[in-house]
């Protein structure tokens, strides 16, 4: 065995660059000569922000790593699953910050608050990218202030953000991993007919139930009614290509049939070994997608908690546009509703031989 190499000792201060970091909170309340006490703590905790935004971009970018191999083995898949699981880790301690940003009160964040124009939020270049780099679509954005999204930042960071916008995102590789996958070539098997007599058998004990239920009125019966048959026409998206390219150009649907169909059968067939890292795979990202969500609906809260109704630094009403955003910028919401097209596991069709042999013991895909 050979020495090991004389590494220069460290010290924690120089190491962590903690001179830097503890001396760049200049307050503008101390500056125009009006101090506000509050104006630290507001510094502060965006600071944090996006020291933590930065480990997610971090995270993601390993995470866009590796799907953009030709080749993804289980072992990826596992590796996929921890970054995720570690975004999402951090995602709950951004959620909680608000709870220690809201220790200020309203008045106290008017004693320095017009300083701040027209600073906001809103120009959080990293933040944009995360959205970018996730595969929020251009056509999905929320305009802030009527105005396209990349106004409000100076040159520099409008640049960044435009290289975040012509990279494949990870929505995207998701999708061609999905359409990847070995178990999808099933040749002539009547499996998608076995599945969709076992969804009509489902949908018709639901009709059923509906209809002999005398406790509901005629009203909420018709009413009930009608959203079986939404969710009967919903199932259009797995069993129907044509449905579901009628889907995708009302924008109700993004993800492709082919993609939409492994999904699926991975959520269903979850149980069998080799699927239930990339079901993992698939439920952490909608959980970050659902964190990230849970998170602007919370910001929305605490902005109409501090500012009421008054328009915000950046020059709108921010708890709007953060409601609005919440709303809009769901990008796996269809792996998200893939809930809607499961069946009891009594109902499962038997897998045909050919696919069970594709599962196999490794599970990889191969670009063809």
């Amino acid at each position: 065995m050979g020495q090991l190499k004389p590494y220069p000792h460290q010290y924690y201060r120089d190491y962590l660059n903690l001179e830097k970091i503890l001396n760049s909170q200049h307050l503008l309340s101390q500056k125009y000569g009006h101090s506000a006490h509050d104006e630290m703590l507001f510094i502060i905790v965006h600071q944090v922000y996006e020291l933590w935004l930065k480990q997610i971009l971090y995270e993601l970018d390993s995470l866009l790593e590796i799907f953009h191999k030709d080749e993804i083995q289980e072992s990826h898949i596992s590796w996929g699953v921890a970054r995720l699981e570690r975004i999402i880790e951090i995602q709950k301690i951004l959620i909680d910050q608000i709870n220690v940003l809201e220790t200020m009160t309203p008045m106290d964040f008017l004693d320095f608050r017009d300083f701040l124009i027209p600073a906001s939020g809103f120009q959080s270049v990293q933040f944009r990218i995360i959205e970018n780099k996730l595969g929020l679509d251009i056509k999905d954005r929320y305009s802030y202030g009527n105005t396209n999204y990349l106004t409000h930042l100076n040159k520099l960071d409008q640049k960044k953000v435009r290289e975040s916008e012509s990279n494949r995102s990870l929505f995207e590789l998701i999708e061609q991993w999905l359409e990847r996958t070995p178990f999808l070539d099933w040749g002539s098997t009547s499996f998608w007919k076995e599945y969709e007599s076992a969804v009509q058998e489902m949908l018709s004990s639901d009709q059923h139930l509906i209809e002999t239920n005398n406790k509901l009125s005629k009203a909420e019966k018709e009413k009930h009614l009608l959203e079986y048959k939404k969710t009967e026409t919903s199932f259009g998206a797995v069993l129907d290509s044509i449905e579901h390219a009628k889907l995708v150009t009302e924008r109700k649907w993004r993800l492709s049939h082919k993609a939409t169909q492994a999904a699926l059968l991975i959520y269903l067939y979850r149980d069998q070994p080799i699927l239930y890292n990339p079901y993992r795979l698939l439920t952490k990202v909608c959980d970050m997608d659902e964190l990230f969500t849970a998170w602007r609906y919370r910001h929305a809260l605490m902005v109409s908690r501090m500012i009421g109704r008054k328009i915000g630094t950046g020059g709108t009403t921010e708890s709007d546009y953060l409601n609005k955003t919440a709303e809009k910028h769901r990008i796996f919401s269809d792996i998200a509703a893939l809930s809607t097209f499961l069946i009891p596991r009594s109902a499962l069709p038997k897998l045909p031989a050919e696919v069970e042999n594709n599962l196999g013991f490794f599970y990889h895909t191969m670009v063809k």
